[in-house]
């Protein structure tokens, strides 16, 4: 049987349909794509939403996300599980390779190498991922990307290797 406690922690969600905004961004470049999505033009993607992150800012080669991390992030030791600051980094590194390309191109992760620093609870706040371009190019962008908790002390690094995907 449920108890009150049992209650309190449940957790539901909710999240648009994906594909209209995936057939607009085909028509823009992707710094104005991405600024779309923060001004709330497209709604957020659906991992956004399940994860509780979203995206702060994006310049040239440049994507900032945040997240407030929950205990139904925790994995079994009772720490955020690895996956969501893997999942934040690999999304600020892919986020901020796409502002270097042109409408109609994307992009696909080659790599991601994850070293995390410190773990991170549900009680550490909000966390803060950077992503940057190292390297762009034609056929291949490098990224790097840092994830940090509110004081600035760094929880995980990332490196990414991406591939070009045209037509």
């Amino acid at each position: 049987m449920a108890t009150d406690d049992d209650l309190a922690r449940s957790r539901t969600f909710s999240w648009d349909d994906p594909v209209p905004p995936l057939a607009a961004s085909r028509q823009l470049d992707g710094l104005t794509y991405l600024r779309a999505l923060i001004s709330g033009d497209f709604p957020p993607p659906p991992i956004a939403q399940l994860m509780n992150f979203w995206m702060i800012s994006a310049e040239p080669g440049v994507a900032v996300f945040e997240c407030e991390p929950g205990e139904y992030h925790y994995n079994p030791l009772g720490l955020i599980h690895g996956g969501l600051a893997c999942t934040l980094l690999d999304t600020v590194v892919g986020c901020a390779a796409h502002t270097t390309l042109p409408a109609g191109v994307g992009y696909t992760s080659i790599d991601l190498n994850v070293s995390y620093v410190r773990p991170i609870l549900a009680t550490t706040g909000l966390l803060r991922a950077r992503g940057r371009v190292v390297k762009g190019g034609q056929r291949v962008i490098f990224a790097s990307g840092e994830l940090t908790d509110a004081a600035g002390a760094l929880l995980a690094t990332a490196t990414s290797s991406l591939l070009v995907l045209r037509g």
